[in-house]
């Protein structure tokens, strides 16, 4: 008999947000930028992958990191973020599972690698203290996925052994660390897929409790 899990730990953008690609195209649309340039210049060139990484471990904050990104892009700094990022919005099949796995008697936790919390607040309108059992951000704790720890953080806020739950992540380089520690993994590449294997994985009708 398969033994359901009790435990669900979301990241937050691209996950219970829209994804990140399509906005970051749009930004760069808006920018008048060639295709792929934020890509290439934040997350796979050597300095933007430096400045990236200590903005999610809290020792750059996203104003320098609006600066810096701004200079290594040519662009204007101000708010680059929130620019950046101004078409995300939330994933409603997404947020609504994890609010019905949490009324069936799940825990259910964010691990996210933040991005700075000013001058833009990407998690702005979401209620996430009051809408899940556990908030792990990066930059609070001087660390980031796929460090293993991070997962052990969000674990002991739970209260619950990897074992006990299921990770969600639409960054698939995140999902071995978990899974080594006994987590079961679901790659968000899509929400319905998502909400169907939460729902195999967790043994309840997410989506039945969403339209009930």
């Amino acid at each position: 008999m398969t033994q359901h899990r009790k435990g669900l730990v979301l990241d937050f953008g691209g996950v219970l947000t829209t994804p990140l690609p399509p906005a970051a195209l749009a930004f760069e649309k808006r920018e008048g930028l060639a295709e792929g340039t934020l890509l290439t210049g934040l997350y796979l060139a050597p300095e933007g992958i430096r400045l990236t990484e200590e903005l999610e471990r809290g020792t750059l904050t996203q104003t320098q990191w609006n600066e810096a990104a701004g200079r290594l892009l040519g662009i204007p700094p101000d708010n680059l973020m929130g620019r950046i990022f101004t078409d995300l919005r939330p994933e409603p099949s997404v947020i609504a599972a994890a609010a019905a796995a949490r009324r069936a008697g799940v825990k259910v936790g964010i691990l996210s690698n933040s991005v700075g919390l000013v001058p833009w607040n990407l998690y702005d309108g979401f209620e996430v203290e009051r809408l899940y059992d556990s908030v792990v951000l990066s930059e609070v704790h001087g660390m980031r996925k796929p460090e293993p720890e991070m997962y052990r953080l969000v674990l002991d806020e739970l209260g619950l052994r990897a074992e006990e739950c299921v990770f969600v992540d639409d960054t698939e380089q995140h999902l071995p660390p978990a899974a080594a520690l006994g987590f079961a993994t679901v790659h968000a590449v899509d929400p319905a897929r998502t909400v169907a294997a939460l729902e195999t994985l967790l043994g309840i009708r997410l989506t039945d409790r969403v339209t009930a």
